[in-house]
């Protein structure tokens, strides 16, 4: 049987042309600070295509007359693997990924001068062209001085990215079963969040006790960087320091989600450091989860992608205005964007292998239509910092966002991220019987 790699490079051989090449990088090992290496953690798209997590790889996926998959790796090397750890090496690779052929990536440059003879078309990620364009334009200058012998070089570079990163969008039902366990696994954690924050001095506090639920429930590693956001840093939508004190009069923001087999999972809670709202926080808090149900509610196969923000947009306009924060006519506050200061991000983003996942939002400059397969986020905020001057001061240094991930299915959506008390009220009552 195919495995899941397999399946997808079988895949994308479909999507490409006769006498093409894609070519997929692993990445690089980065340092951190002289000679302590970042965790190292694979392009998305190589990992998509084998399943392999080393660095230093290079996968060549050729078709001609027929297919074959090469992959370039680290060879075995005692010594290395004494001081860095395990390697595959060449010799296990093919066997164990499901590959063609395998060579150290010390050959890489002698092998692609022999796999890009007579090709027309090399595939690889715009993205990424900087770093190969050395590479490769030194490889086709060896293979035109090879004219007088028969070989042409290939004529045509084009973006990996337009095959790869539409397949990606829509999720097989293995990738469905990783989403729903990054999705619960990530549950798990943010309550974990939400019982530690009593016992909580610091949010780098909180931190630990969340991500220590995602290990304890099978996930090697975060999906992204997580927010602990207690008072006025929830205002800052990418806060990552965790550092401060937590107020326990504010309420306190946590956006982070568990990666399982690859996958992201990527949920935002916003609940009370005491357990109890405020007047002030309740009213706002309930405004964001009415624009959030009111999104999800639109979801479903054949709208188009930016209703759910459209939808959502509409209740926290309106609501803004019932509170006194915004005046005047709900579509004319839309229509002049009254609203950007307190609401200045989407209501979501594609979910998958990356937590901002790969795929176009518009098709010829639309938006496209939700289909089955498809998975989002919807996250709607609002963020009132002291800096709003002109807000009454009630509603300063309150952020909030809340957010889940959905599935879009043949007959509307899959919420994946249950298991979270959402209500003010379910809020408060869970909050106090972890006391």
């Amino acid at each position: 049987m195919k495995s899941f790699y397999q399946q997808n490079r079988v895949n994308l051989f479909a999507k490409m042309p006769e006498n093409s090449v894609a070519i997929v990088a692993s990445g690089e090992e980065a340092i951190r600070n002289r000679d302590v290496e970042f965790e190292f953690r694979a392009e998305s798209d190589f990992f998509y295509l084998t399943g392999f997590q080393e660095p230093d790889s290079v996968l060549f996926l050729v078709k001609q007359a027929n297919t074959k998959s090469v992959l370039f790796l680290r060879p075995k090397d005692p010594e290395q693997e004494t001081w860095q750890g395990r390697r595959l090496g060449v010799d296990s690779a093919c066997e164990k990924l499901q590959l063609d052929h395998a060579r150290s990536i010390e050959e890489l440059d002698e092998q692609a001068l022999v796999l890009l003879e007579n090709i027309e078309s090399i595939y690889l990620s715009f993205s990424h062209l900087s770093k190969w364009s050395e590479s490769i334009n030194g490889w086709l200058e060896q293979l035109k001085q090879k004219v007088r012998k028969g070989i042409s070089a290939p004529s045509q570079i084009c973006d990996l990215d337009k095959l790869l990163h539409e397949m990606r969008v829509f999720k097989s039902e293995e990738e469905i079963s990783r989403m729903r366990q990054a999705a619960q696994v990530s549950v798990k954690g943010h309550l974990a969040a939400m019982k530690a924050v009593f016992n909580s001095e610091y949010e780098y506090q909180v931190q630990a006790a969340l991500e220590c639920e995602f290990m304890q429930h099978g996930s090697a590693r975060v999906a992204f960087n997580s927010i602990v956001a207690s008072a006025n840093n929830a205002c800052i939508l990418h806060y990552t320091e965790n550092r401060s004190k937590i107020d326990k009069s504010a309420l306190v923001l946590v956006d982070a989600g568990a990666e399982i087999e690859g996958y992201a999972g990527d949920i935002t809670t916003t609940f009370p450091a005491s357990g109890k709202f405020s007047d002030a926080q309740a009213s706002l808090y309930s405004l964001v989860l009415k624009a959030q149900h009111a999104a999800i509610e639109a979801i479903k196969p054949g709208e188009r992608y930016d209703v759910a923000h459209q939808a959502s947009l509409r209740v926290l306009t309106a609501g803004l205005v019932e509170l006194g924060i915004l005046q005047g006519s709900v579509d004319d506050l839309i229509y002049d964007e009254a609203y950007k200061p307190f609401f200045m991000h989407g209501t979501g983003h594609w979910l998958g292998m990356d937590v901002h996942d790969v795929g176009d939002y518009k098709i010829n400059k639309e938006w496209r239509n939700f289909e089955p397969g498809m998975v989002v986020t919807v996250e709607p905020g609002l963020y009132i910092s002291a800096e709003h001057k002109n807000v009454d001061s009630k509603w300063h240094n309150i952020g909030i966002r809340i957010e889940d991930d959905i599935l879009i299915t043949e007959s509307g959506n899959e919420v994946l991220t249950t298991g979270l008390p959402r209500t003010v009220e379910e809020i408060e009552s869970w909050m106090a019987r972890q006391k």
